[in-house]
């Protein structure tokens, strides 16, 4: 008890204080080290790689919606000229026969359902 001291009534010993390193040979310590470091790099290219791809189909997005845009801005310009263009009368006329044929579906499926609901 002669190398101990006395603080706050606590008896402490002389040390290092925590956790003790292992004795870990140093050329595998160094390897490991490595081999982590070409893991961490493989993953970085990897999320670059991904974010690339990321990029180039938003920017693909991107022109298809211009091409939209500009497309309906001639529309507008068409119409503001007193011309319908021939796209939008195709659309209007296939919504058209796109309705009268789900009112009329409508009108069998409901007249099944009718004369199932009054068999009994």
């Amino acid at each position: 008890m002669d190398d101990s001291k006395v603080v706050g009534g606590k008896v402490k010993k002389p040390g290092k204080r925590g956790r003790k390193p292992a004795k870990i040979d140093l050329k595998a310590k160094l390897e490991r080290s490595r081999q982590s470091a070409r893991e961490c790099r493989a993953r970085k290219k990897l999320r670059y790689q991904y974010l690339e791809e990321l990029v180039s189909s938003r920017e693909r997005a991107i022109c298809a919606l211009r091409e939209e845009l500009e497309m309906y801005k001639q529309w507008c310009m068409a119409m503001d000229q007193g011309k319908i263009p021939s796209e939008i009368k195709a659309l209007l006329t296939g919504e058209e026969h796109s309705k009268s044929q789900q009112n009329s579906s409508r009108h069998t499926k409901a007249g099944k359902t009718d004369a199932n609901s009054n068999s009994w």
